[in-house]
């Protein structure tokens, strides 16, 4: 669940060649809270900035002269391999809105700005991305759990099997004659490895057990 406090923090951009349009919006966005906002009134940075500060919203005038918006998101595509775009495009043509969805803006709000209209369906694309983000964040998490589980089971086996292999070098000691009556015994713990000494000898599957709980045990955090 998305927190009030994140979508207030969330970094929005807006993008227009207009002061006028960019000092509006701004003074929207302060009013209702927003804290994180930045501007500019050249396309050409708009891909840049991303890359820079990953904006959870851009604000985005499709309109602009030398680089309009649809060569804007084709950029930012470039930058988002996800294939999530957070644009919110600005536009005052109504005929502009189905081929700006298609070029990948999420939603749209209309020139000349409605308050209750902008501050909605910022607000939604910004509840949105988050969750999107917090998605990718816990899939991510998910995959890197899932491989150390699955490094955990191979040591888990590497060390089932070497003990194995010390426990049948240790029946193989203890059924020895000299074994059995008491001779020679210190050369045979000579020979033996450390985990087939000869109290060890006496209970092999014990040791065992004993080795594999205490490596899946979990470890007490270390004092730094």
């Amino acid at each position: 669940m998305i927190a009030s406090s994140d979508i207030i923090n969330a970094r929005i951009l807006i993008v227009d060649d207009q002061d006028a349009a960019v000092l509006l919006l701004r003074r929207m966005l302060r009013g209702a809270g927003y804290v994180f906002i930045e501007s500019t009134t050249n396309p050409h940075e708009v891909c840049e900035l991303h890359r820079k500060h990953r904006y959870d919203l851009i604000l985005l005038d499709l309109q602009m002269p030398g680089m309009d918006g649809y060569e804007v998101m084709r950029g930012l595509k470039e930058l988002e391999l996800g294939g999530y775009l957070p644009v919110l495009v600005i536009t005052a043509q109504p005929d502009h809105k189905l081929r700006a969805l298609e070029a990948g803006a999420r939603d749209f709000i209309s020139k000349p700005f409605d308050l209750a209209e902008v501050l909605a369906r910022v607000h939604n694309m910004l509840e949105v991305r988050l969750l999107y983000v917090e998605m990718e964040r816990t899939v991510r998490e998910v995959e890197a759990s899932r491989e150390l589980i699955r490094r955990q089971g191979d040591e888990v086996k590497l060390l089932y099997d070497a003990i194995v292999e010390e426990q049948k070098r240790s029946l193989e000691l203890s059924i020895q004659p000299g074994a059995m009556v008491g001779i020679e015994v210190e050369k045979e713990e000579r020979l033996a490895t450390p985990l087939a000494r000869s109290p060890k000898l006496r209970y092999p599957w014990g040791q065992l057990l004993t080795s594999v709980r205490q490596f899946l045990s979990p470890h007490p955090p270390s004092d730094r």
